[in-house]
């Protein structure tokens, strides 16, 4: 069996983790989120990736998620001492080591797509990585700053040293209409038996996925099964709200669940807190969301892929 899931964050990496314990003979294809990416002190890191690579690989740090277990922060202490910046972003040393090699096997010419490759070949996360796109894509997120007034800045900035605090009045991915699905991407999703999408943050980890020309309708032609990232009106974590906020769209599951609509969803799986969710043209089915274990989380990755299996075309 062929699998094919977007992810990007925390959310997606854990459910990719249950989805290989409860299909350890599928084949399965990660789509990463790139929109993330950002340029850090001459660095290119790749959260999305990095995040799914760690988590599958066995070295995240499992407490926050994100970045490597056992770090520690000797060169973000000497830049501070510096006065480099920006102090907001805490990379790693470790983590470093990750955005040291990727930028310059980009600076001899490699893509991201044979880099994401290579870097994996250390960590055998168990599922194929790809990025969505080879070209340059960041989403950057419009406020207004009490200081500077209205400006655009990177969503990096306005996640994680504002907190999301300052209201976002729009979240384009900029660079998304020009760039081209990377290599295998389309294929990948021209022979998978079904499509999945994590709890995912759905404006900006699956729907700036979306935005790359000619993945949107790759995905449509398939079967596709969704988990709500979104349990009784509140994000499950981190500030998906914030997100959904600044596009005029409720956050609901029903209302996540019309975003993706009938033309991308076939299954949507809600918390039992919702079950009374409806989306038109949409098969929903209520499921514990919470993954609070590795058994709950493969209990769930079980049910989106057994629902995908039940609605295959």
């Amino acid at each position: 069996m062929k699998i094919v899931a977007l992810a990007g964050g925390i959310g997606g990496a854990r459910f990719l983790r249950g989805l290989r314990a409860a299909a350890p003979e599928a084949e399965i294809t990660v789509i990463g989120n790139t929109g993330d990416d950002i340029s850090l002190f001459g660095l290119r890191v790749c959260p999305d990736l990095d995040t799914v690579m760690y988590t599958l690989g066995g070295g995240i740090d499992e407490e926050q998620g994100w970045g490597r277990s056992g770090e520690t922060f000797a060169v973000k202490d000497e830049l501070a001492a510096y006065g480099v910046g920006p102090s907001w972003f805490g990379l790693g040393d470790r983590d470093f080591a990750t955005h040291i090699v990727r930028t310059q096997m980009l600076a001899a010419g490699y893509k991201l797509s044979a880099v994401t490759e290579a870097l994996c070949a250390r960590w055998r996360p168990g599922v194929r990585l790809l990025p969505m796109t080879d070209d340059q894509v960041e989403t950057h997120v419009v406020v207004t700053d009490p200081e500077k007034g209205r400006r655009a800045i990177h969503f990096q900035e306005w996640w994680v040293r504002l907190r999301a605090s300052v209201p976002a009045e729009s979240i384009g991915a900029v660079g998304a209409d020009d760039a081209k699905p990377a290599p295998g991407v389309l294929a990948a999703l021209d022979e998978a038996d079904v499509v999945l999408f994590p709890p995912s943050n759905p404006v900006v980890s699956i729907g700036t996925i979306l935005a790359v020309p000619g993945i949107r309708d790759a995905v449509a032609a398939n079967t596709v099964v969704g988990v709500s990232p979104i349990i009784g009106g509140a994000p499950v974590r981190g500030m998906a709200d914030a997100c959904l906020t600044a596009i005029g769209v409720e956050t609901s599951a029903a209302a996540v669940g019309a975003l993706y609509g009938p033309g991308l969803l076939d299954g949507w799986l809600v918390a039992e807190a919702d079950a009374d969710v409806r989306v038109d043209g949409v098969e929903v089915r209520s499921r514990p969301l919470l993954m609070s274990d590795p058994e709950a989380t493969e209990e769930l990755a079980r049910a989106a892929l057994d629902l995908a299996l039940e609605l295959k075309r």
